[in-house]
C-alpha cells in the first residue's frame, strides 16, 4: 500500500498543515462545503472594482439597463431641444401704446409708460416662462427616467435569468459529473440555439468519457479475474513443493522466495478488483456504524502491528453513515495497514471515529518519517509511494492502498484528506456523509 490524505478539500487534495504546500488550483464545478467562508478575490477587467464576484446575469443586467438608461438621457436630451426650440418660435401679442398719459401696469408691480419699455417687458417675461416650463419639464423628464431604470434593471435581470437559465443547468450536471456521477445527461430542451449546441456537445462527450471509463473498469476487472487462476495454481504447486520433507535447502528457498513473489501478485489482482469495484457510485446505501467497521479493522491489524512493534490506539464514538460496510471496512483496513507498515518500531497509530454535521468521522494519526508536502498530491496515485520507501518489499503492500480508499471514499460522497504531523507520519481523515 502507499502513504496516506488532507482536510477540509476535494477527495485527495492536499490540506494545509506543519509542512503542507497549496494544492494544483482545480476548476471543477465549485463545491463549498458547509460553514466555508470563500473570499472573492478581484481580477482583471471593466468590473475588477467590483467588492463581489460580477456573474453573467449581473453583467447582462447592467448591460441592459445600461443601453436603457443611455438611450433615455439621449431621448431626455433631444425632447429638451426641441422643446426649447418650439417655446422659442412661440410669437407672442404686439402691444401699442397710442396716445399720452396711457400707463400699462405688469403683474409684478412695475408701470410701463413707453413703447420700448413694454416690448423690453414682454421679451423678458416670454424667456422667464419659457425657462421655467423647461426646468419643469426637465425635472418631470429625469424622475420618469429614473422610475423607469428601475424597472428596467428589475426586467433585465428577470430576462438574464430567464437566458442563462439552460447554463445553470449544464453547471449542475457538470457538478454531478465532477463528483464521479458520469451516468447523468443535461438533456436540454428548447430552440436550437447556441447553448444547446453546447449543452449536445456536452453530452456527447459525457457519453464517450462514460463509454472509455467503463470499458476501461471492465477491462481491469476481467484481466484480474483471469489472472487469478493461474496465481492460484502457482501457489499451490509451490506449497505442496515445499512441503515435500525430501527438498533440498535450496529448492526451499527458492520455493519460499516465489510463493512471496506470488503473494505479492495475488495481492495486486485483489487490489485491481477492489479498484475497479470502488470506482462505481453507489446506488444501494444503507446505514452503517463506522465504530463497528473501525472495530473490525483494527482485529484485523492487531497482528502486523504487534509484529512491528506499533501500538495500536483507539478512540471509537457512534456515527452512522450512509454506505456500504463491506468497502468502508477495507477503506479504514487499508488506512490502518498503511500506518502501521509506513511506521518505525516503536511508534504507534491512533484511530478515532466520531459525528460530525453531516455525517461521520473516521481519522487515523501515525507516527512514522517526515512526509514532505509536495508528495501529498501524489500518494493516492495507484503505485505511487513516498521517495525513499523501499520499491522491492512486498510487506508494505502493492501501491494501491490509498487509490482504493479515494475510490471507495469518491463512491460514497464523501471527501479524504492528508496532512503531515509535525514530528513525521500523518493524519488521515476520512468523512462520509449520513443517511
Amino acid at each position: 500500500m502507499t502513504t496516506p490524505p488532507p482536510a477540509g478539500g476535494p477527495s485527495g487534495a492536499p490540506a494545509g498543515g506543519p509542512r503542507a504546500v497549496p494544492p494544483k488550483p482545480v476548476h471543477p464545478p465549485r463545491q463549498g462545503r458547509p460553514n466555508q467562508q470563500e473570499t472573492y478575490v478581484p481580477g482583471d477587467g471593466l468590473l475588477a472594482w467590483l467588492p463581489f464576484r460580477p456573474t453573467i446575469r449581473m453583467r447582462l443586467t447592467l448591460l441592459y439597463g445600461g443601453m436603457f438608461l443611455m438611450a433615455g438621457v439621449v431621448l431626455l436630451l433631444v425632447m429638451y431641444f426641441f422643446v426649447q426650440q418650439a417655446l422659442q418660435e412661440v410669437g407672442q401679442p404686439h402691444l401699442v401704446l397710442n396716445g399720452q398719459g396711457i400707463q400699462v401696469k405688469t403683474p409684478d408691480g412695475f408701470t410701463i409708460t413707453s413703447q420700448s419699455a413694454l416690448d423690453q417687458w414682454l421679451n423678458d417675461n416670454k424667456s422667464i416662462q419659457a425657462a421655467a416650463a423647461l426646468n419643469t419639464l426637465l425635472r418631470k423628464l429625469l424622475t420618469v427616467l429614473v422610475c423607469l431604470a428601475v424597472i428596467a434593471f428589475a426586467a433585465g435581470y428577470a430576462m438574464a435569468g430567464r437566458v442563462l437559465r439552460p447554463l445553470g443547468r449544464i453547471t449542475r450536471t457538470a457538478r454531478d459529473v465532477a463528483s464521479s456521477d458520469l451516468h447523468r445527461r443535461i438533456e436540454l430542451d428548447g430552440p436550437d440555439d447556441e447553448l444547446k449546441e453546447l449543452a449536445d456537445t456536452f453530452d456527447d462527450m459525457l457519453d464517450r468519457l462514460d463509454r472509455s471509463f467503463d470499458s476501461q473498469r471492465r477491462f481491469v476487472a476481467n484481466a484480474s479475474h483471469e489472472l487469478r487462476t493461474p496465481l492460484a495454481i502457482n501457489r499451490t504447486l509451490l506449497e505442496v513443493q515445499l512441503s515435500d520433507p525430501a527438498a533440498s535447502p535450496d529448492l526451499q528457498q527458492l520455493g519460499r522466495t516465489l510463493l512471496a513473489t506470488n503473494e505479492r501478485s495475488e495481492q495486486l489482482v485483489e487490489g485491481l478488483l477492489l479498484l475497479a469495484r470502488s470506482e462505481n457510485e453507489l446506488t444501494d446505501r444503507r446505514p452503517v456504524e463506522l465504530s463497528e467497521v473501525a472495530t473490525r479493522a483494527l482485529e484485523q491489524t492487531r497482528g502486523e502491528a504487534d509484529k512491528r512493534e506499533v501500538e495500536l490506539r483507539s478512540k471509537l464514538d457512534p456515527a452512522v453513515v450512509a454506505g456500504n460496510g463491506v468497502l468502508l471496512e477495507r477503506l479504514a483496513l487499508n488506512l490502518l495497514q498503511n500506518a502501521v507498515r509506513y511506521n518505525t518500531p516503536g511508534g504507534w497509530v491512533e484511530l478515532s471515529t466520531a459525528a460530525v454535521p453531516g455525517g461521520g468521522e473516521l481519522v487515523v494519526s501515525n507516527t512514522g518519517p517526515v512526509v514532505p508536502g509536495y508528495e501529498l498530491e501524489h500518494i493516492f496515485e495507484p503505485f505511487r509511494r513516498i521517495k525513499g520507501a523501499d520499491r522491492t518489499r512486498s510487506d508494505k503492500g502493492v501501491g494501491l492502498g490509498l487509490s482504493i480508499v479515494r475510490s471507495v471514499v469518491r463512491a460514497h460522497g464523501g471527501t479524504v484528506e492528508a496532512t503531515p504531523r509535525a514530528g513525521g507520519g500523518l493524519t488521515m481523515r476520512v468523512r462520509i456523509p449520513a443517511p
